[in-house]
C-alpha cells in the first residue's frame, strides 16, 4: 500500500507529498479545513486525523529495514526533547496572544446563535485558551468568515480543554459552540454543570479517562465519529437525532427551552 493510499484508510487526504515535515492537509470528515496531518520520510511516514486519532499511524514501505536499538533509542529521545521544546513555545506564544487579545463579539459567535457573546480576539480571530490543569498550554484560533479552526504549531492538544464553570457534573463535548449551546440550554433548564470543550473527537476519549463520572454531549457526525468514540469511552452520551447536527444545530433547531429539556432528562437517566 502506498503511503498516499495508507493515509486514505485513516481518512487524511494527501493530494502530493511533500519530505521531512509535518504537513496539515484535509480530511474525509472535514474537507474544507486542515483537521489532518502528515509526515513523509521516503521509507518511513505518519498520519494522524485529529478527529478520531490520539496519536499518529505508521506506515513504512516494505524494504523498510528497522534501524539499530541503540541508534532508534538516540532518535526517539531527540524527537521527545525537540517536541517538549516545540511545545514550551507554543504555550508562551499562546501566553502572548492572551496577553494581546481584547473581550469582543465575534462572527463566528454570531454565526453560531451568539450574537451578543464575547470572546478574546485577536487580529481577527477568535482565541479558545487550552489548558491542563489549569495551566495554559495553547489555543484554538477561528476565523471569523470561514469558521476555520486552527492550533498553535507544536503545542500539546491531548488532555487540555477549555472549562464552562465547576459546579456540577462533567460534560465532555468538541467544539467551543457546542458548549456554549450546552451552558445556554442546562441554564434554561437549571441544572448546574462544568462543560469541558475537547477540541476533537479523539480528546474527548482521553478526557473521559480522566472523568470517570462525566457524561459526553457527542456530535452526529456523517462519518460517525462522534458517536463511535462516545460509545468506546463506555461513558453515558447524549447525540441528535439528525445526523450532521451536533449541540449547537440541535438548539438552534428547537430552541433553548426544548433543547434544555431533552439534555438533563438525558443526564438524569445516565
Amino acid at each position: 500500500m502506498s503511503f498516499i493510499s495508507f493515509a486514505a484508510s485513516y481518512g487524511v487526504l494527501i493530494e502530493h507529498t511533500v519530505q521531512g515535515r509535518w504537513v496539515k492537509v484535509p480530511t474525509t470528515d472535514h474537507p474544507r479545513k486542515k483537521n489532518g496531518s502528515y509526515k513523509f520520510e521516503g521509507s518511513v511516514g505518519w498520519v494522524q486525523n485529529y478527529a478520531s486519532m490520539e496519536k499518529p499511524a505508521m506506515w513504512r514501505d516494505k524494504e523498510y529495514t528497522p534501524p539499530d536499538p541503540a541508534v532508534l533509542r538516540k532518535t526517539l529521545a531527540k524527537a521527545e526533547e525537540d517536541r517538549r521544546i516545540r511545545q514550551l513555545a507554543a504555550a508562551k506564544k499562546a501566553a502572548w496572544i492572551m496577553h494581546n487579545a481584547k473581550k469582543s463579539a465575534h462572527p463566528y459567535l454570531a454565526s453560531k446563535g451568539f450574537p451578543d457573546e464575547k470572546g478574546w480576539v485577536w487580529e481577527g480571530l477568535l482565541v479558545i485558551p487550552m489548558r491542563i490543569k489549569g495551566e495554559l498550554v495553547g489555543c484554538q484560533l477561528i476565523e471569523g468568515g470561514t469558521g476555520i479552526k486552527r492550533f498553535l504549531s507544536g503545542q500539546q492538544t491531548k488532555g487540555s480543554s477549555a472549562a464552562f464553570d465547576t459546579k456540577g457534573r462533567v460534560i465532555l463535548c468538541e467544539g467551543y459552540a457546542t458548549a456554549l449551546s450546552v451552558r445556554r440550554a442546562l441554564k434554561t433548564a437549571k441544572v448546574r454543570y462544568n462543560i469541558q470543550v475537547c477540541f476533537s473527537a479523539g480528546n474527548i476519549e482521553e478526557m473521559a479517562t480522566r472523568n470517570p463520572e462525566c457524561f459526553i454531549v457527542a456530535d452526529h457526525d456523517k462519518s460517525g465519529t462522534g458517536q463511535r468514540v462516545a460509545k468506546k469511552t463506555g461513558m453515558p452520551y447524549w447525540l441528535s437525532p439528525i445526523v450532521g447536527e451536533d449541540f449547537n444545530d440541535f438548539e438552534l433547531r428547537v430552541g433553548s427551552e426544548a433543547a434544555g429539556l431533552a439534555l438533563s432528562a438525558a443526564l438524569q437517566k445516565a
